[in-house]
């Protein structure tokens, strides 16, 4: 059996407040859970994770569900997220 994994109390929160942005904009759009999973390739299951902050579920599909719904998540603008991978990868070389 695994151990669970402990989480810093900042990370919980994060995950907390993003799922609580992506379940209300869910709603917001009155899009019921099986058809915003479906959507996202993702079950049900997942998708309440997610809504609820569970930092078990990957990454990924965390951000597609955002995404899908118009969370933004650095900056709604695809420029100005691309200046800064741009500039986040310049300071890694």
């Amino acid at each position: 059996m695994r151990k669970p994994h402990t989480y810093h109390p900042q990370s919980r929160d994060v995950a907390k407040v993003l799922g609580t942005h992506i379940a209300s904009a869910r709603r917001e759009r009155r899009m019921t859970s099986a058809a915003l999973a479906e959507r996202a390739g993702i079950s049900v299951i997942t998708l309440r994770k997610i809504e609820r902050g569970d930092l078990s579920v990957a990454i990924g599909s965390v951000f597609e569900v955002a995404t899908l719904l118009g969370v933004p998540l650095f900056t709604p603008d695809r420029r100005e997220l691309a200046v800064a991978l741009d500039q986040a990868q310049k300071q890694l070389a």
